[in-house]
């Protein structure tokens, strides 16, 4: 037992503790943004946040939130939130938003309590091994291993999250948060720099690019922000080249005037035809194509396997230097980008669709309805396939998607994008049967009167499982397999269940009742529930 741990007696004179060391560090670093659902084992942490009004605490009632908002906050804020999670069993929680976070290369501060050093033996109830839970979400995963040292330990979490980017998880055992620890100055530490990209592949894949052919660009993280799209355009107008993004993105910076970007088709045979004949494929910070999932006779690799595949860039090496070479390597000027591959406006007199709602129709009312500069928070999986396309036109927006395919993202995606951007309304297109994952978010909205409009898209199924039934070979089934696809028996009433958790709500199940409730909805300032039944 380390009896240099245990808690130190009072009056006894302790300046400071391991856990005030922590938050001290993660505030030097620029964290100011904590999302919690602790337990015991972190109430000393609890009571240095308390002491440090400059962090702001925001509660989760289910770690899937606390994680899936902490995805949000710095998707949009472009820094890390802490996170807090009690012992194996919270961490288990959150673990499927952590999936997404780093699948989406979010920067993320994953701080997970446990029991104290010395009481680990003893195999309390709670006692797990959280280094192995944590260690397939985490890019970067390290033990608090004395109160002096949480300080510098907490900066290294930092740096390993801004410079990955991707989770960076720190265990922090009681002992190391009661812990007292010399009061020695924090200074921060810097992330690490990008590094060069390599100009002789560049300039390689340059040369390919003059080749005669059809030459796809995969662009994806970096690339599909509004800078480098402008000189993606410019170098496809060049040379000829076609660009798409990856099907699902962390954020993608659209709307009018922006340069417009398709993605690749989610279906894997539209996928595989939509790819065929292209010589060269070049990857531009984004993956190699494949398929979501495995199917009898289809191909896992989408691209043309008689193609080249190329990758431009490394996700540690720097983006806009690399694509600079590249078009000083085609002759390319950022002013040859020209209205071609540029959203125009929607018709702001169009007439929006009437009667009785559709996905389609519904999407096309909440494409027409974005608030100008709003972000866009997508998980309406099935339902909303179509609101990609019905939106290229709508207002400037971020949009920002299920990156790692775990349901259960949307609802807290846009709670934690509300909280980095409060002078920006947030619109969630959700779909009913993920919203249930992690429908405590709406608590957390109405508790920080957040900026938030949810349309949830209520088709009373899990649509996309009945599409995947299909694509196995299952064309018909019977009612046990009917009842786990299906929800309506009893329907949800969402309207109950957001009043419920305190955010106000209403019907719509035509055309015109959706606008209606749009329009008001996005000209609140607090949080607001449209169930479109469709």
């Amino acid at each position: 037992m380390d009896s240099d741990h245990k808690p130190a007696p009072k009056g006894g004179g302790q300046e400071t503790n391991g856990a005030e060391r922590l938050c001290d560090s993660l505030i030097a670093q620029g964290v100011d943004t904590c999302f919690a659902n602790p337990g015991t084992s972190e109430m000393h942490f609890v009571g240095a946040l308390d002491r440090r009004p400059q962090m702001r605490c925001v509660l989760g009632l289910f770690e899937g939130v606390v994680t899936g908002a902490a995805d949000g906050y710095a998707r949009m804020a472009e820094k890390p939130a802490a996170t807090l999670l009690h012992t194996g069993p919270g961490l288990a929680n959150g673990l499927a938003n952590l999936h997404n976070a780093k699948r989406a290369r979010t920067p993320l501060i994953n701080v997970v309590g446990d029991h104290a050093t010395y009481h680990l033996e003893y195999e309390a109830p709670l006692a797990s091994d959280i280094d192995s839970l944590a260690r397939p979400m985490s890019n970067w995963l390290a033990r608090a291993s004395h109160p002096d040292r949480v300080a510098a330990e907490a900066a290294e979490a930092w740096r390993a999250a801004v410079s990955t980017p991707g989770v960076a998880t720190l265990v922090l055992p009681a002992d190391m948060a009661w812990g007292p620890a010399e009061p020695a100055p924090i200074v921060p530490i810097e992330r690490n720099a990008l590094k060069r990209p390599d100009e002789g592949k560049v300039r390689s894949i340059a040369q390919e690019m003059k080749k005669p052919g059809r030459t796809v660009l995969l662009v994806g993280g970096r690339a599909v922000r509004e800078g480098a799209l402008s000189l993606i355009a410019a170098i496809a107008e060049k040379t000829g080249a076609e660009f798409v993004a990856e099907t699902f993105n962390a954020r993608i910076e659209r709307g009018a005037g922006r340069v417009q970007v398709g993605k690749v088709p989610y279906a894997v045979d539209d996928a595989v035809a939509y790819l065929a004949g292209t010589e060269r494929l070049i990857l531009i910070d984004a993956r190699p194509p494949v398929g979501f999932f495995a199917y009898p006779d289809k191909p896992s690799l989408l691209h043309d396997p008689a193609g080249s595949l190329h990758k431009l860039v490394e996700t540690d090496e720097d983006l806009g230097e690399a694509l600079a070479l590249l078009a000083d390597s085609l002759g390319v000027k950022l002013r040859q980008a020209s209205a071609t591959h540029r959203a125009s406006a929607h018709d702001p007199a169009a007439t929006l669709p009437q009667g009785p709602l559709t996905p389609e129709s519904t999407c096309a009312i909440v494409a027409a309805l974005l608030p100008e500069h709003s972000i866009v928070c997508d998980e309406s999986v099935s339902a909303g396939g179509s609101f990609f396309p019905a939106s290229y036109g709508s207002p400037r927006h971020d949009y920002l998607q299920l990156t790692g395919g775990s349901i259960g993202i949307g609802l807290p995606l846009g709670t934690g994008a509300a909280v980095a951007c409060p002078d920006r309304r947030v619109v969630c297109l959700q779909a009913d049967g993920s919203a249930m994952y992690t429908i405590q978010a709406l608590w957390t909205q109405a508790r920080e009167r957040l900026g938030v409009t949810t349309v949830i898209l209520s088709n009373r199924r899990y649509a996309i499982l009945e599409h995947e039934m299909r694509n196995v070979g299952i064309r018909e089934y019977g009612e046990n397999a009917r009842r786990m696809l299906r929800f309506d028996d009893p329907p949800l009433d969402w309207v109950a269940l957001a009043r419920g958790h305190g955010v106000e709500a209403a019907r719509a199940e035509t055309g015109e009742a959706l606008a209606d409730l749009l329009r008001a909805a996005n000209s609140r300032e607090e949080p607001f529930l449209i169930e479109a039944v469709i």
